[in-house]
Parts: C-alpha cells; sequence; structure tokens
C-alpha cells in the first residue's frame, strides 16, 4: 500500500494564499469606508440644496421688497412727503 503523501506548499503558494486572504479580510472594510464616504457626501449634498433654496426664497423675498418699493405709488407717496412733485415735462429720454 502506497502512504499518502502531505503535499508542501510552495513559496509561491504561500504568498498567493496570503495575498487571498489580505484581499478577503480588506475587502469588507473598504466597502464601509466607501459606504460612509457616499453617505457624507449624501449629507453634505442635502445641506447645500437646503442652503440653495433658502437663498432662492431670501431672493423672491427681497425682490418682491425691492418690486414694492420701486412701485410709482410708494415713489409718489414718499415724494409728497418730501415735498416734490411730479412735473411730466423735466423727464428726458434718450435713446442709444
Amino acid at each position: 500500500m502506497k502512504k499518502d503523501k502531505k503535499r508542501k506548499l510552495l513559496r509561491s503558494d504561500k504568498v498567493f494564499l496570503t495575498i487571498i486572504a489580505l484581499l478577503a479580510a480588506l475587502l469588507p472594510v473598504t466597502m464601509v469606508f466607501s459606504q460612509a464616504t457616499l453617505s457624507k457626501s449624501n449629507i453634505e449634498v442635502e445641506k447645500a440644496r437646503h442652503k440653495v433654496k433658502k437663498q432662492k426664497n431670501d431672493n423672491q423675498s427681497l425682490s418682491m421688497q425691492v418690486d414694492e418699493l420701486a412701485s410709482l405709488s410708494n415713489i409718489q407717496g414718499i415724494a409728497k412727503e418730501y415735498g416734490l412733485s411730479y412735473n411730466n415735462d423735466n423727464i428726458i429720454v434718450i435713446n442709444n
């Protein structure tokens, strides 16, 4: 009867198995790290979107205030308050 011989691992086999073991250990860590980075980026994007939305609302509000203050009736009221009058003959139109 022949005795079963144990096969000895070659040096290249040991290196290959070590690399595979390291990859198997690092793959889950890498995936968790990339998911955490992605989540952080998504949070930053949502914060930026919120800031943009708030700024658009502020801009719209300020635009409405400008329109209200620049209205002819408001200007005439302020002019009357300071004793000024509207004279259409004093208006000069310049065309380019």
